[in-house]
């Protein structure tokens, strides 16, 4: 493993880390993935509050094989629930009973979109409530996870002195959001910068196109697509550590194998991730991550599954796609989660932290993947099946 130190505190953080919002709800895989992390030097986990028995799936391992000082746990204040300042506490106590512990080491105020949110919070009385959970070493980072625009986050970074942040960054998109202008300027006030959907979702590992794939090949045929999507980012000296969220002890293996092969990339090997991204952005059609905030649809909808489907039958071919439309929604089952049930109700894009169109996106995976006479196909296969 290698680390990188957190300037503020000292610590020397794993420049990867634990994304937990993917846990596989197989409760020993889950122990696994966490266990073998640590065991390849991973010291830095990161939860969060709405990330359905993550917290306490994690607190549980740790505490089970007595892991809790061997780690840095990072998790998030749900800023959506927090009305009043007595839900502070009201959640990060809760969030230190899922954790199994007395302290957190870099707490998150979760979900930043703009200054003005953080003015709401100033208004509830944010500031006095950190200096409390420092003064008593309930917290000993502060910082938050960011999903607005480039001006936004250097305002918000301006206007308090946070210890370290969480930015979306990578190849395929350096200018979103935060973006490289906002990490710059967060590193310029010596703040931990922690990177998040370093493979937009996985898209960047397992969803080019083949030509893109061919590319990354001929140049270097010993790295993977995800090798390379990490070292584009490790190759930066302003990133401190790039959350992977690994739902699998293979995918931890992998991880693992990349950081121990890592140097920097060169100026042309870095071109060459600009080639691929022309590529790429001819066949990505919508920037959905797969970080399932957009669930649950109140019509059972499988939105990014959806998404995804769609994505892949430009990126690779309309079978895979349809395929994977067929598998993410069960259109032949009795109880469908396909795109056709959206009822426009908006929900999914309130909580869509890339502020993608979801309603119109699953009108267009409608007219992808259930063009006629594919709902009368699938009537008839529905009916065969229920007798």
């Amino acid at each position: 493993m290698q680390y990188r130190q957190d300037k503020r505190s000292g610590n020397q953080l794993s420049v990867l880390g634990l994304g937990c919002m993917r846990f596989p709800r197989n409760k020993i895989e889950a122990e696994k993935i966490i266990l073998d992390a640590i065991k390849g030097g991973v010291n830095l986990f990161d939860t969060a509050y709405l990330y359905p028995g993550s917290e306490t799936t994690l607190g549980g391992v740790l505490s089970k094989h007595n892991k809790r000082n061997a780690v840095y746990i990072s998790t998030k204040l749900p800023l959506s629930l927090c009305r009043k300042y007595e839900d502070f506490d009201k959640y990060f106590n809760e969030q230190l009973k899922r954790l199994q512990t007395d302290y957190i080491d870099y707490y998150f105020l979760h979900n930043i979109t703009s200054f003005k949110q953080w003015e709401r919070l100033r208004k509830l009385g944010i500031e006095k409530w950190i200096a409390s959970k420092k003064d008593s070493g309930q917290i000993s980072q502060i910082g938050f996870s960011f999903h607005g625009a480039a001006g936004e986050f250097i305002e918000v970074i301006n206007s308090y002195d946070f210890e370290f942040c969480l930015i979306q960054y990578n190849y395929y998109e350096p200018n979103y959001q935060a973006g490289q202008a906002g990490m710059m300027a967060a590193a310029e006030k010596n703040m931990t910068i922690m990177i998040m959907e370093p493979l937009l979702g996985g898209q960047l590992a397992t969803g080019l196109p083949k030509n893109a794939v061919e590319i990354f090949k001929n140049t270097r045929s010993d790295l993977s697509p995800a090798d390379w999507a990490l070292w584009w980012l490790w190759s930066q000296a302003e990133v401190t550590t790039v959350l992977s969220g690994m739902s699998s002890a293979k995918i931890v293996e992998k991880n693992l194998n990349s950081v121990k092969r890592f140097s920097p990339l060169t100026k042309s090997e870095r071109a060459v991730c600009d080639e691929v991204v022309a590529i790429f952005r001819k066949s990505y059609k919508v920037n959905c991550t797969n970080c399932n905030y957009c669930l649950p649809c109140p019509q059972g909808i499988n939105i990014p599954g959806c998404l995804s489907a769609r994505n892949a039958s430009y990126a690779q071919n309309l079978y895979t796609g349809f395929a994977l439309y067929m598998t993410s929604t069960g259109v032949i089952s009795s109880h469908p989660t396909s795109a056709r049930l959206c009822n426009q109700c908006g929900k999914c894009e309130k909580a869509c932290p890339q502020n993608l169109a979801i309603r119109a996106e699953l009108k267009q995976v409608t007219r992808r993947f259930e063009f006629w006479p594919i709902p009368w196909i699938l009537a008839i296969v529905r009916r065969f099946i229920a007798r």
